[in-house]
């Protein structure tokens, strides 16, 4: 594996270092003076979401078409290129978040961002709420050559956000995407067999039992019990082979009816009982120190289990169950609270998407944060020739496997100038996990935003799964409660009649 991803932990120790003092980059002494009529964009993000430079020499990634490292931060970097490019300074005031609820949260509570990065379905809760302003004709403009984002957008990723709407209006004219990936599983091939781990009910597979980390989260955690539950009917030719596949398959994985529910939560507790735990963070550091033998991952963070396994020469896996898998997305929005009609701070704003969407900071974005991002680049190739450079087979490997990717860089998974000779180890390692397969994209599905009485139920139904089983009480404890029970109440009545007799 080529690539070196940045440790997670120093990320986390920049954050920590940083947020006591007002941010990533309140620490840095600011020489520039902003004068009165400096645009000030507030921006909020996923922590260690961005690259924040100061790379060393030898991480340069060298590509076909140049180097590429990255020596300040991109934050920075952006202030200065808008001022070069626009003729008009601007002054980036960036802060971020750890959870999608944390985000709506500051929201709520009234904190002001012009720009934004949720996931897909707190994206589409803000539009649901109107409270998102509509990306700019000019935005959409192929013709501008600073329009990095329309210009290098991958055609399969358009689809999506031009095809899903909410109230008519659709993701594409609110929401520009930033990284995606999908769900699956990370395993101890070692241990775990391909064909155990094919499947979303691996995930209660008694043979593994506290021996698997779940997602502690009642979305992602919904899903996967969704594709266990109706395994037999999304494995069928019949449901497969249907000509309209792709949104039966989303009905049914968004399937929230009350009989669901409850089929989910009885399988839940089922799967809670069986895990080693529910977890949000430290699946990985479980798989890597052996603790556990499978973990329920995104794909952005499966490559990062398995780089820091591969640095420690212990080799993890990654599957993509057969059945289906959750296609996500973080997308950047710009909120009305923030925006509104100002016209200058809205052009801000897209061009700082237009800025991270040049093909080398996709790049320096990709290698850092260690997710997929959604530009293939359009006639620019050095997104696919880092994708090369990462997970080509060396001149004399004979175990190697030619892989299209085709279908995300230019829409034609047939065309020969988009296929790694990669090493066949690879379909089942970080390749597959940052650009899975055309036959593993086929049955993707996206997991939509719910109403508020939709919600309130799934909320119900992960307090009951996570919170107390009362099914797993023993029966000695049914019976010694209910003999305490008893001599509580006979020690009433007879204190009772005990009373009576002295009045």
């Amino acid at each position: 594996m080529k690539m070196n991803y940045r440790m997670a932990a120093l990320g986390a120790a920049f954050a920590v270092a940083f947020s006591a003092l007002g941010g990533p980059y309140a620490a840095e002494a600011r020489v520039e003076s902003f004068s009165e009529d400096t645009i000030t964009l507030r921006i909020a993000n996923w922590e260690d979401y961005i690259d924040y430079g100061d790379w060393d020499e030898e991480e340069t990634i060298e590509l076909e078409s140049g180097d590429i490292i990255g020596e300040r931060n991109m934050v920075d970097e952006f202030e200065e290129w808008y001022e070069e490019t626009y003729g008009k300074k601007v002054k980036v005031e960036y802060s971020t978040f750890g959870t999608n609820e944390d985000l709506y949260n500051m929201l709520t509570l009234g904190d002001v961002y012009d720009l934004v990065c949720p996931s897909e379905y707190m994206f589409m809760k803000l539009m649901t709420e109107k409270a998102l302003v509509p990306l700019s004709d000019e935005f959409f403009d192929e013709n501008e050559e600073n329009n990095y984002y329309i210009r290098g957008l991958s055609q399969y990723i358009r689809d999506i956000f031009d095809s899903h709407e909410i109230d008519g209006e659709k993701w594409s004219s609110y929401a520009a995407g930033y990284m995606w990936g999908i769900t699956g599983i990370v395993y101890n091939s070692d241990v775990v067999s391909p064909e155990e781990v094919s499947t979303w009910k691996f995930l209660n597979n008694p043979k593994y039992a506290r021996q698997i980390t779940i997602k502690d989260n009642v979305r992602d955690t919904y899903f996967a019990a969704v594709g266990a539950l109706k395994s037999d009917l999304l494995l069928s030719d019949e449901f497969r082979n249907a000509p309209d596949y792709p949104k039966r398959l989303e009905e049914e994985m968004n399937d929230v009816s009350p009989e669901m529910i409850a089929k989910v939560q009885d399988y839940l507790q089922e799967v809670k009982d069986n895990a080693y735990s529910f977890e949000t963070d430290s699946g990985a550091a479980d798989m890597i120190t052996g603790k556990v033998l499978a973990n329920y991952q995104w794909s952005g963070d499966s490559v990062y289990t398995m780089d820091r396994a591969d640095e420690d020469e212990f080799t993890l896996s990654f599957a993509v169950p057969e059945e289906v898998t959750n296609i996500y997305f973080d997308g950047w929005v710009m909120l009305k609270s923030g925006i509104g009609e100002d016209a200058e701070k809205q052009h801000a704003a897209e061009a700082f998407i237009n800025y991270i969407s040049r093909p080398d900071n996709v790049i320096r974005n990709m290698y850092y944060v260690g997710y997929t991002s959604v530009i293939a680049g359009g006639d620019d190739q050095r997104i696919f020739e880092f994708a090369d450079y990462n997970f080509s087979a060396e001149d004399d490997e004979e175990d190697t496997v030619e892989y299209p990717l085709g279908w995300f860089f230019t829409g034609d998974n047939e065309d020969e100038d988009y296929i790694i000779t990669a090493p066949s180890e690879q379909l089942h390692r970080q390749m597959v996990s940052q650009y899975p397969s055309q036959e593993d994209i086929s049955r993707s599905c996206i997991m939509l935003n719910f109403d508020k009485e939709e919600s309130e139920a799934l909320n119900r139904m992960w307090i009951n799964v996570r919170c107390f089983n009362i099914r797993n009480v023993p029966v000695w404890v049914w019976v010694l409660t209910a003999a305490a029970l008893a001599a509580l109440i006979g020690l009433y009545i007879r204190r009772r009649i005990y009373i009576r007799s002295l009045e």
